[in-house]
């Protein structure tokens, strides 16, 4: 495969954990934000996991060390440099995405692979503000990453076979199972996901039923582990109403449209778990 320098962009919940599957499958990584204050967030959640793991004798004292010092931390993006293949996991913003990949095309070596841990935004346009489009492609992990095994991997237009290969067999070496996909808004767990999200919202919205009552159907009808107007506060509301405007946008089909009270939740502030409220109130 030859690569063995990895940077991660990026050190919040998804870096992180990124971060931690790569050092454990033996690979050297450049943990990277903007303020080491957000990395050594990132790294002390890391610990936690692996502290965790060897309570409950997954992994030894000695394993949690040599991953712990693979990783190494870093807000200097001019650290991509030494890297063989960088993943970017920032927030879902298509500008700041493309401003990163155009900054990482001046630095990484021409043979580097940059991946984008994106859940919505099309990998075509991202790759075209660099000067190697057949080597970037679309990475994105499941929440939280060291426990779900899909790895959703998204073909831009012009992503090489090679590249697409490459990542295939990365993803694995992670303990990852690596689904194909071409880019479409949304690819496939987004627009299969966030559409059922929404119309539970309209649900809701309409007065249908309560919440809690929504989420009893879909988990004891449907065998969903969690409702999905719980799913919806643990992913965040502002999250869910980001990738259902990208979905709206990207096949201009009303059947995408934001559920107004989603919007308004949003507009209140109610952004679910993390901010102590969305469609349940949650302990600080």
């Amino acid at each position: 495969m030859g690569i063995q320098t990895m940077m991660v962009i990026g050190a919040g919940q998804m870096g992180s954990g990124i971060a931690q599957v790569a050092a454990t499958a033996g690979f050297r990584v450049i943990l990277n934000d903007i303020q080491d204050e957000f990395i050594q967030r990132g790294l002390k959640g890391i610990q936690k996991n692996l502290t965790r793991d060897v309570e409950k004798g997954r992994k030894t004292e000695q394993e949690k060390a040599e991953i712990l010092a693979r990783i190494e931390p870093s807000t200097d993006l001019q650290a991509a440099a030494q890297t063989d293949f960088v993943i970017e996991a920032i927030i879902e913003n298509l500008d700041k995405k493309a401003e990163i990949f155009r900054q990482l095309d001046a630095i990484c070596p021409p043979q580097t692979i940059l991946a984008s841990n994106t859940s919505s935004l099309p990998i075509t346009e991202i790759a075209a503000v660099t000067n190697r489009p057949e080597k970037v492609i679309g990475m994105h992990f499941m929440n939280p990453v060291p426990v779900m095994k899909l790895i959703e991997v998204i073909r831009g237009l012009a992503t090489s076979d090679e590249t697409y290969q490459i990542v295939e067999d990365l993803s694995k070496k992670m303990q990852k199972i690596p689904v194909e996909v071409n880019d479409f808004p949304g690819f496939i767990s987004n627009r299969v996901l966030m559409p059922m999200i929404n119309e539970a919202i309209y649900c809701v919205y309409e007065g249908v039923a309560k919440p809690e009552a929504i989420d009893q159907i879909m988990k004891l009808g449907m065998n969903h582990p969690m409702g999905p107007l719980t799913l919806a506060d643990f992913i965040g509301l502002d999250t869910c109403l980001y990738i259902m405007e990208v979905l709206h946008e990207g096949f201009g089909d009303s059947k995408y449209r934001p559920c107004p009270l989603l919007r308004k939740y949003v507009k209140a502030g109610w952004l679910g778990k993390k901010s102590g409220r969305g469609f349940f109130r949650y302990e600080s």
